[in-house]
Formats: C-alpha cells, sequence, structure tokens
C-alpha cells in the first residue's frame, strides 16, 4: 500500500476542517491534518494575501502546506470588507455587516475562497484554487457557530448559509465550489 502524503492545512476552525475532509475524503493518497498556525493578516487583493500566507506557513511547516482565506465582499462597496472580513466580523458581528449596507439599496455581494497549496518543495509555485457564490446580505437568521453565514443567503435560495443543511450548504458554497477545484487536483496528480 502506498504512503499518504501529510498536508498541513493551517486552521484552528474543526468546522473548516471537517469540510476539507469531506470533499477530499475519496482520495487515499493524501491526509489532511489541522495545525493551527497562527499567520500574519496580510493586505491586499485575495490573491496575493493567500500567496503571501501560504509562503510564509511553508516557512514555519516542513512539508505540503493548505491555506485557504475567505472574503465577503459588498457590491456596493465595491468589494469591500473583502480579505478583511474577519476583522469586520469580530469588531461588528453579523447584525453589523448587514447594518454596513444601510445607506445602499444595493445589498448584493459574493462570497470568494481562495485555498493555496505548496507542496513545501523549493521553487515550486504556490497553486491556488477559488470557488465563488453570489448572493445577498440580508438580515442575520440561522445558528450562529460559522462565521457570517447568518447574514449571507445564496441566489437562488431563501435560507441563508446557517440556515442551510450543510450538504446543501456545501454543494453550493464558496468553500465547497474551491475544494471542488482542490479535489480534482490531488484526484488528477500524482502523489509526490
Amino acid at each position: 500500500m502506498a504512503t499518504r502524503k501529510t498536508i498541513s492545512f493551517v486552521t484552528g476552525n474543526k468546522n473548516k476542517l471537517k469540510e476539507v475532509q469531506f470533499f477530499l475524503k475519496g482520495n487515499d493518497s493524501i491526509k489532511i491534518t489541522s495545525v493551527p498556525l497562527d499567520l500574519p493578516e496580510y493586505q491586499g487583493e485575495a490573491d496575493k494575501v493567500s500567496r503571501q500566507k501560504c509562503t510564509e506557513a511553508t516557512k514555519q511547516l516542513s512539508g505540503p502546506v493548505l491555506i485557504e482565506d475567505t472574503c465577503l465582499c459588498f457590491n456596493a462597496m465595491v468589494g469591500l470588507p473583502g480579505p478583511y472580513i474577519k476583522w469586520f466580523l469580530q469588531k461588528l458581528g453579523p447584525e453589523g455587516l448587514y447594518k454596513m449596507l444601510d445607506g445602499w439599496p444595493d445589498k448584493s455581494g459574493y462570497a470568494l475562497c481562495t485555498f493555496a497549496y505548496s507542496s513545501g518543495m523549493e521553487g515550486e509555485e504556490i497553486v491556488l484554487f477559488r470557488g465563488k457564490c453570489e448572493g445577498t446580505i440580508v438580515p442575520p437568521r440561522g445558528q450562529r457557530n460559522f462565521g457570517w453565514d447568518p447574514c449571507f443567503q445564496p441566489s437562488g435560495y431563501d435560507q441563508t448559509f446557517a440556515e442551510m443543511p450543510a450538504e446543501l450548504k456545501n454543494s453550493i458554497s464558496h468553500r465547497g465550489k474551491a475544494l471542488e477545484e482542490l479535489s480534482k487536483f490531488f484526484n488528477g496528480k500524482n502523489s509526490s
């Protein structure tokens, strides 16, 4: 039996780890483990932030590394808060995120998830996997156990992410779409 490649997924969030493991469960060549590494919060556009975080994680850990960065972007605010959503959520909560749009008729936005993977080998490029989900910022509804999910209602649905069963959310979410791309990459690539 071939040995499994262990990939360090930089997160302390058990829900994110479960989602990643769910999407990659059929791949016996890799094993995803969680490493709660505290990385700097870089500034810039989503791709740049993801690459910087992955580069720093690779410096601190040995072997293959996977990081995830999520943005919540309001169209009325030309994409803000974007990669800074973590700080907005910590200070304002889901209610405050919704209230930020009080002055704008446009409540539309999108969730963007970027996974960055490094093989840990010097000189190899960092590979990015993106997923995007369009939706509307709404008054918070549903469980409060997963960030801004209570105030994001994906287009074409009458439930917020927080109100949806996990299977439905995973099948349409920004993270689910990015993980599908990641899964294709690992299923189509020989383990090194």
